[in-house]
């Protein structure tokens, strides 16, 4: 017996052109346009599965849905929205929903949903890893844990207006990825994101670059300035900053501003450090990126995304068992969400077997370890750290050789010692790190952002 489709759809059109293509694959199928009736034929025991749109009139699915997984908790329901949002696709799983598809969609991706819903058995969760891996990979941020849901409420509050958003976290927590979030789903959306690091640029740079004619200011009208390191602007370009933001000057830009911080604004403006005029007229709304120590529990969701990634990028194919994801949920993650990214594209290009285990990322938290460590004592002598270095790795070993790849692996954990040491020799000064390295000042830059380091002086 073929199986019952419940669709629920305000539009028309859709509704027809779904019934169609799903009767022709041999469903049979039962269509409305709201979501009462949809309430109602579920908790009568109709239908195999159900998919539905998200608003239909007054209604939103998101309402019923616990009800409706309580009447009947091993029906699959498959949400379909327009308003394809961090938060729309994180209330759907909240809800007990089984998948979630952003509008618009190829068939053939609505029919594979289809099929892993009846295929998944009485247990909704049942559906593969790899295939929400997937979808979160598509999403601009990545986490269903509590801290990232308060995130999510205040972007899905802010993205239709053009207030004025400061966003404070550590670096690598992904305070930039937040910004562009926002601008997509904004009113500006189509308009430029212009994006601006002002670590290490003295105010004269800043006032070229920022201000001056065919400026950053200038490229982002119609859309979103977004200001990272906002708490490393000088003074003199502050005080240049919050007259142009009481000004004409600023409704003339026609640009929404999104400016990120990984130091407190407000406790910087107490202590003098920062200009109380300026961050008053920053501060409208803001948003705690929480560091990843602060939620592991999306740990998993983020390694699976970064390998799918990685594989895009061309590196083999992997995933992880659920053994390794426990393990890398005792670490700290000082680089955050981008510590954790590196770590997985180093697993992935090194480890031999297609499916990272716990010896893997051991290995990797060790070398992470050892390379803190080394940062942290610039006394020791080169070889006495690598020696130790490799006591640790052929310790971790065991019986067996390391994993292949030490050569390689030796040589990128040397990396971040070596620019930090350079960095604190020349007083923080890139462009004279650059020179002592033998690297050009770009290459170093990119390095220092990549590893999670200080970023030190422009000039």
């Amino acid at each position: 017996m073929s199986a019952r489709v419940l669709l629920a759809d305000d539009d028309a059109s859709l509704r027809f052109v779904l019934s169609q293509a799903l009767s022709k694959e041999g469903y049979q199928v039962r269509a409305t346009s709201n979501v009462s009736t949809l309430a109602k034929w579920v908790k009568e025991g109709e239908g195999d599965i159900v998919l539905s749109d998200v608003y239909m009139g007054e209604e939103c699915v998101f309402d019923a849905l616990p009800d409706m997984r309580i009447a009947r908790p091993n029906l699959p329901i498959i949400v379909m929205s327009a308003q394809s949002t961090v938060s729309t696709a994180l209330s759907a799983a909240s809800a007990g929903a089984y998948d979630y598809l952003p509008k618009p969609f190829d068939l053939d991706e609505l029919m594979q949903a289809l099929r892993r819903g009846l295929s998944g058995g009485p247990d909704p969760k049942t559906r593969a890893q790899t295939s929400k891996a997937e979808k979160e990979e598509k999403l601009p941020l990545i986490g269903r844990s509590a801290a990232m849901q308060d995130v999510y409420r205040v972007m899905a509050r802010v993205a239709g207006s053009d207030l004025t958003v400061l966003i404070e976290g550590e670096s690598g927590a992904g305070k930039e990825r937040v910004a562009r979030a926002i601008h997509d789903h904004s009113r500006r959306a189509k308009g430029p994101f212009v994006a601006v690091s002002l670590a290490g640029i003295g105010a004269r740079q800043i006032e070229t670059d920022l201000f001056g004619g065919g400026g950053k200011l200038e490229q982002a009208r119609g859309g979103t300035l977004y200001l990272e390191d906002i708490d490393e602007m000088p003074t003199e370009s502050q005080l240049r900053f919050a007259a142009m933001l009481q000004s004409s000057e600023a409704e003339e830009a026609d640009v929404r501003l999104i400016v990120a911080a990984q130091r407190n604004l407000a406790a910087l403006a107490r202590q003098g450090a920062f200009r109380q005029d300026l961050f008053y007229r920053l501060n409208v709304v803001t948003i705690h990126l929480p560091p990843l120590r602060d939620r592991l529990d999306d740990v998993g969701d983020l390694a699976r995304a970064f390998l799918l990634r990685a594989k895009r990028e061309g590196l083999p194919e992997k995933s992880i068992d659920a053994a390794a994801v426990e393990r890398l949920k005792t670490h700290a993650f000082p680089g955050n969400v981008r510590e954790l990214e590196n770590m997985l594209r180093r697993a992935a290009a090194l480890s031999p077997a297609p499916v990272i285990t716990d010896r893997d990322i051991a290995q990797q938290l060790g070398a992470a370890a050892a390379a803190r460590a080394q940062s942290d004592s610039p006394d020791e002598s080169f070889e006495a750290a690598v020696s130790r270095r490799l006591t640790e790795e052929f310790g971790i070993a065991g019986a067996d050789l390391p994993v292949a790849g030490l050569y390689d692996r030796l040589l990128a954990e040397l990396e971040r010692p070596l620019i930090l040491q350079t960095l604190k020799a020349t007083g923080g000064n890139q462009v004279k790190a650059a020179a002592v390295l033998g690297i050009n000042r770009n290459t170093l830059r990119k390095k220092i952002q990549s590893l999670g380091l200080p970023t030190g002086k422009g000039d």
